[in-house]
């Protein structure tokens, strides 16, 4: 099985709407801080690497919303690695609050060339050290 890697998330007042509920958006960004973390942990402390010729850009995202997050909820938005392929890695993502999940996507990131924007392979540093945590 995999393991899913986590980070906490706080629920701030810049979060939320006029009622205190967490607008709908802000979910992508948890997800967005889980995988990064994700790539961190593997050794890579910038998703987009200029400097390498290198982008990571989300192409697809599908989100389904649960449950409403409110104002100074604790939350643990979390990152599994789903398909990897030659330009392109899947993520299987959740937000929980607790044991209730509220929110969960699949999130689709492609490698395009810095100059061209155009889809190529990902470095094989790291497709290797995804493919460690498949």
């Amino acid at each position: 099985m995999r393991e899913e890697f986590g980070i906490p998330v706080r629920v701030y007042i810049e979060d939320t709407d006029a009622a205190g509920i967490v607008y709908y958006v802000n979910y992508l960004k948890y997800m967005e801080r889980a995988r990064t973390e994700l790539l961190r942990s593997l050794g890579y402390d910038k998703p987009a690497m200029p400097q390498k010729g290198i982008l990571l850009v989300v192409h697809s995202a599908d989100v389904q919303y649960r449950r409403s997050a409110w104002l100074d909820d604790a939350l643990r938005a979390t990152a599994v690695v789903g398909k990897l392929g030659r330009a392109a890695v899947t993520f299987e993502q959740k937000i929980w609050r607790g044991n209730e999940l509220i929110c969960e996507g699949v999130v689709k990131v492609a490698c395009v060339a810095d100059d061209s924007r155009r889809p190529c392979a990902l470095p094989e540093p790291i497709h290797s050290a995804l493919k460690a945590v498949t």
